[in-house]
């Protein structure tokens, strides 16, 4: 067994050395050491870490000199404009004390109100749309000498300025329906305006830059004014009322001026269609007969009662036995047809008379032919007996049967027969029968 004075003399045990002994003892310190560095990188991460989206660029201002891993060189504090300084699409990290100014390179549109004053002192109220752009290599220098509201207090009011100097050139008529004219002569005058005024606004001692001067022309065309759109013209409505009316009777003008045109070329096609007719009438007349007219007549005649429809076929009293509606000779004492289609209407049917002596027999039913739904034809009424013939020698088919030779009585029978039918027919009053052929028949 040791004995106390031996154990006083021991050496007490050395303590162990390593990275888990030093976290330990220093826990406290080290835990606030990491709280604070976490809140500083969610304080200074939007200031340090920053995205250029798509189609913008970005513009660093430094706020001390330093060295800057872009050009690989020290640069001067303030706006870099060194176009190859700009910050381009991406990600990109910066100082947290220095800022970058993003712009954007795409096409833009604006609109504004103009109000402005013709040449005849009207109040013209036009609505216009501005499309521009930015060019790359000059968005430092506008930064700089005129900065992120450069749509504001550059191009709005040169717009403004232009189109009220291109208005007031028209007067309120021209204002309305020249359109065209007036966006071309706006962009024009703002785009020469904007490139010859801007150039003005750069300022070389206040650049901290090297090589200032070399910046003198970057501002020329910085802007670019693609087009001038006017969307809108409004007038006063009594000053539109009057333009309207205006039109409204030129347009009237020249429907007038068409409409005599066209009267004069009708006028010219109805003398060449007359001519026409004319030169027709004379080469055929050269070549028609009276027997080819007759001819044709006989074939209509012949058509007519080959037809299968139901109808009355009424023979003329002329020569040629044509129907009356082919028959173009009237017979002597009988009154032309006055009906309607050309044809006399049938008379009505006379009161039956107390035959005479000697004449022939009458009746109803001699005064007119039997009514067929086949072709029927009767014979034309002469004043020879040798040629009549008797209706009821027709057969059923429309063919008349082979004539015998008639006696005297017989023939004067028929002939008074037929000028009794013919009477009917052309509305004359039929001869009275006398009782000597009565009693014959």
């Amino acid at each position: 067994m040791a004995r106390y004075d031996d154990l006083l003399d021991e050496e007490p045990p050395a303590p162990k050395r390593g990275w888990r002994s030093f976290v330990w003892r220093h826990l406290p310190a080290v835990t606030t050491s990491l709280l604070l560095a976490l809140l500083m990188i969610v304080v200074l991460w939007p200031n340090v870490v920053i995205t250029v989206p798509s189609g913008r660029v970005g513009v660093l201002w430094k706020r001390f000199n330093g060295f800057d891993i872009y050009c690989w060189c020290f640069v001067g504090r303030g706006t870099l404009l060194d176009p190859r300084e700009l910050r381009e699409e991406g990600l990109h990290i910066i100082a947290p004390w220095d800022r970058l100014f993003i712009y954007d390179l795409r096409l833009q549109s604006s609109s504004q109100s103009i109000n402005a004053i013709s040449k005849d002192g009207v109040n013209v109220t036009a609505q216009m749309n501005i499309r521009y752009q930015l060019a790359h290599r000059s968005v430092a220098v506008l930064h700089k000498f005129i900065g992120p509201k450069y749509l504001d207090t550059v191009v709005g009011p040169e717009i403004g300025s232009q189109a009220r100097e291109v208005i007031s050139k028209y007067t309120a008529e021209e204002v309305y329906t020249s359109r065209d004219a007036i966006q071309d002569q706006v962009r024009s005058s703002t785009q020469k305006s904007l490139g010859s005024n801007l150039n003005k606004l750069v300022q070389p001692e206040a650049m901290e830059q090297p090589d200032p001067k070399h910046y003198n022309d970057f501002l020329q065309g910085a802007i670019q004014i693609l087009d001038t759109l006017v969307l809108s013209i409004e007038l006063p409505p009594a000053i539109v009322n009057a333009i309207n009316r205006q039109t409204e009777q030129f347009y009237l003008i020249q429907e007038y001026r068409f409409r005599v045109a066209r009267e004069a070329e009708e006028s010219k096609r109805k003398q060449i269609e007359a001519n026409g007719i004319a030169a027709f009438q004379q080469t055929v007349s050269k070549g028609i007969s009276d027997s080819y007219l007759r001819w044709r007549g006989i074939e209509a005649t012949l058509m007519l009662a080959q037809s299968q429809n139901s109808k009355i076929i009424i023979i003329g009293a002329g020569k040629d036995g044509l129907p009356i509606i082919l028959n173009a000779e009237t017979a002597p004492g009988v009154t032309p047809p006055s009906g309607a289609n050309g044809t006399q209407p049938p008379a009505a049917p006379a009161a039956p008379t107390e035959s005479a002596p000697g004449s022939p027999p009458g009746g109803s039913s001699e005064a007119a032919p039997p009514a067929k739904s086949s072709n029927v034809s009767m014979p034309p009424a002469s004043d020879k007996i040798q040629a009549a013939q008797p209706s009821a020698a027709a057969t059923p088919s429309g063919a008349p049967a082979a004539p015998a030779a008639p006696s005297r009585s017989e023939a004067s029978a028929a002939e008074s027969i037929l000028s009794r039918i013919n009477g009917a027919l052309h509305g004359s009053a039929p001869p009275p029968a006398t009782p000597g052929e009565e009693s014959k028949h």
